[in-house]
C-alpha cells in the first residue's frame, strides 16, 4: 500500500515539477541550516536593544512590546500591536543584522569544505537540465543561502544588484549568460545597505555594519508594509509579482503562508488559474493547512515530517492525509521523488 502511495505522489510531484515551478523559500528553509527563527530573534532583541538613552514614551512602548513577547505573542503580531519610533525600529534592524549575519557567514564557511551542503544547488542544476534558461526564487529571508547554493553549483545568480565587492542596482539582464537564477528578496538582504544620502549598495560578506551605513532589511509588523513602498523593495516586489502571475507551478520550501506579499498572489493563481503547488516543510502551519483544505486549489501536494523517518502527505489526489516511510519533507528528501 505504501509503495502504491509513494508511486502516486512521486508522479504527482513530477507532473507539477515539469512546469518549472517558481521556488518560494520561507524561514523553514533557513532553519535547516540552524539560522535563527522569529522566536530566537525576539529573545535576542529583548536582550540586546538598548533603550537607556531613549525618551520615556519610547521606553514605555518598548516595555509594552517586550510584555507581549513574554506573554507568548509572536514577533510579527507584537510589532503590529505596538507602534515603535523610527529610532527603535532602526535599533531592531541593527540587532537583527547582528544576530543573523554571523550565522549566515558560518553557513558560507561550512560550504567551503562541503560540496553537497546545499540541496537547492542540486535541484537548480537538475531544473536547468530541461529547456529552461531562467529560474526564479522568491524569498522573504534576509540570509544569502540561496546565493551560496547557486555559487556552489556554478550557477549565475541575480538578486537586484551588480556583482562585485560593491554592487549597485541593475536590471536582471545587465549581463548575458546561458542560464540564470533570479533571487527576488522581497524583505531585503544581509548584504544590502544604505547611507545617509539614501544611496543603496550591495556589499560582499562583511562581519560588521560599515560605518554610517544602515542595513536594508524590513522588520516584521506594520513597518514591513511601510518600507516596501521604497526602493529597492518596490521594484523587487513588482518583479516578483509579475513572476508569480506568470507561474503555472510553485514549489514552497519551508514557507508558512504567513506573508501577504507572497501568498496572496499564490493563492489567487491556484484558485483562479489552476496553478499547482508543492509544499515541503518540517511542520505545516495552520495557515498552510487552511489553504489546502479550503478548496482554493485542487492541485496541491504538501509534505511534512511525521514520526521518525516518516512523512505525512496531504494531496489533492487523496481524501485524507496519509503517512509513508521516508523523509520526503526536506528538500534533499523531496529531490528523491522527482529524480
Amino acid at each position: 500500500m505504501s509503495e502504491h502511495i509513494l508511486d502516486k505522489i512521486s508522479k504527482q510531484a513530477q507532473d507539477y515539477y515539469k512546469n518549472t515551478p517558481v521556488i518560494i523559500l520561507g524561514s523553514g528553509a533557513s532553519a535547516a541550516f540552524n539560522m535563527s527563527g522569529m522566536w530566537q530573534l525576539s529573545q535576542h532583541l529583548m536582550a540586546n536593544v538598548i533603550i537607556s538613552d531613549l525618551t520615556d514614551h519610547e521606553k514605555q512602548s518598548w516595555g509594552e512590546f517586550c510584555k507581549l513577547l513574554n506573554n507568548g505573542e509572536d514577533l510579527e503580531s507584537a510589532l503590529h500591536h505596538v507602534s515603535l519610533s523610527a529610532e527603535l525600529t532602526n535599533r531592531i534592524v541593527v540587532e537583527t543584522w547582528k544576530l543573523l549575519a554571523p550565522e549566515d557567514i558560518k553557513v558560507f564557511e561550512r560550504s567551503l569544505n562541503n560540496s553537497s551542503l546545499f540541496p537547492l544547488g542540486k535541484l537548480l542544476k537538475h531544473m536547468f537540465g530541461s529547456t529552461a534558461t531562467e529560474l526564479n526564487i522568491i524569498t522573504p529571508n534576509y540570509d544569502r543561502l540561496a546565493e551560496y547554493a547557486c555559487e556552489q553549483a556554478g550557477i549565475h545568480h541575480y538578486s537586484g544588484f551588480s556583482h562585485g565587492f560593491r554592487g549597485y542596482a541593475v536590471k536582471k539582464d545587465y549581463l548575458t549568460c546561458a542560464r540564470q537564477v533570479n533571487i527576488w528578496k522581497v524583505h531585503g538582504s544581509l548584504g544590502w545597505f544604505t547611507n545617509a544620502s539614501g544611496v543603496i549598495t550591495s556589499l560582499g560578506i562583511v562581519d560588521s555594519i560599515p560605518h554610517d551605513l544602515t542595513p536594508l532589511i524590513v522588520t516584521p509588523g506594520i513597518e514591513k508594509y511601510r518600507s516596501t513602498h521604497n526602493e529597492p523593495y518596490k521594484t523587487i516586489i513588482h518583479e516578483s509579482d509579475d513572476i508569480m502571475d506568470r507561474a503555472a507551478a510553485y514549489l514552497c520550501v519551508g514557507f508558512g503562508f504567513n506573508d501577504a506579499h507572497i501568498q496572496t498572489k499564490l493563492v489567487n493563481r491556484c484558485a483562479n488559474d489552476g496553478a499547482s503547488v508543492i509544499i515541503i516543510t518540517y511542520k505545516l502551519t495552520d495557515a498552510t493547512k487552511d489553504f489546502i483544505s479550503s478548496n482554493t486549489t485542487n492541485k496541491y501536494l504538501a509534505i511534512e515530517a511525521s514520526s521518525e523517518n516518516k512523512s505525512k502527505i496531504y494531496s489533492s489526489l487523496f481524501d485524507h492525509p496519509v503517512e509513508i516511510d521516508g523523509d520526503f519533507w526536506s528538500l534533499e528528501g523531496f529531490i528523491n521523488l522527482i529524480m
